[in-house]
């Protein structure tokens, strides 16, 4: 099962053109089971979707999880995609603390011989918020740890600290240095994985249009199901 996060900073690209479907091809050759998006509204407004649905599902294969009656395709600009096959549970949108205004999905997933629940979200700019944001998704996630998920851009650029909070319950995995996408120095995009799943792989896609569709390189992760 592979899962992948990307930050499309609303489908501008290097170029500063607003291509969606550069990001949609992007996401076909990823090619993953389940993907954790970020920034995936216009910023302005009403907050519409950035990517269109139709052209998603035809090239990918990928279907939004709908959490919203709006445009939105998301909460806070997160999203999730997920591949035809796996029966959605229950879904949460939860808001997080902190002087910025952060949010995250939550989804139960069940599919081809596994079961998990993945958290999409996109931290704070500042260590002592994502503490906090962290610890809320701690307690949201309760008993449920052992098999879940969290995939997202951690905004955290440290390779080694920053992530404490979670040693008791998740393995964080870092794929690579995925930010900035021309130049990549920064391991923003993480993947915290339960003690009941296992990793299979992981690493930063860079192949294609990856370069130049957003600021962010996506990042993936294999499970061993």
């Amino acid at each position: 099962m592979r899962i992948a996060s990307y930050n499309i900073r609303k489908a501008v690209g290097l170029d500063w053109r607003r291509d969606p479907l550069r990001i949609i091809r992007v996401l076909a050759e990823l090619d993953a089971d389940v993907v954790a998006l970020q920034e995936a509204d216009k910023r302005l407004g009403a907050r519409p979707a950035v990517l269109p649905e139709d052209a998603l599902f035809e090239h990918t294969g990928l279907r939004v999880l709908n959490v919203t009656n709006g445009p939105s395709s998301g909460w806070h600009g997160n999203a999730l995609l997920v591949r035809d096959g796996w029966r959605i549970g229950a879904t949460e949108r939860l808001s997080l603390p902190g002087i910025e205004p952060r949010g995250a999905l939550i989804a139960d997933l069940e599919g081809p011989r596994t079961r998990l629940t993945l958290v999409g979200t996109h931290l704070g700019l500042r260590r002592g918020c994502r503490q906090l944001q962290l610890a809320h998704l701690l307690d949201e996630l309760a008993a449920r740890t052992d098999r879940a998920v969290i995939a997202g851009d951690f905004n955290e650029w440290s390779p080694r600290i920053g992530f404490d909070i979670l040693e008791h319950a998740f393995d964080v995995i870092s794929p690579g240095r995925s930010f900035h996408a021309s130049r990549p120095i920064a391991p923003l995009d993480r993947f915290a994985v339960g003690r009941g799943l296992r990793v299979a792989g992981a690493g930063v896609f860079e192949q294609g249009e990856a370069r130049r569709a957003s600021d962010h390189l996506p990042v993936w992760m294999d499970l061993d199901i």
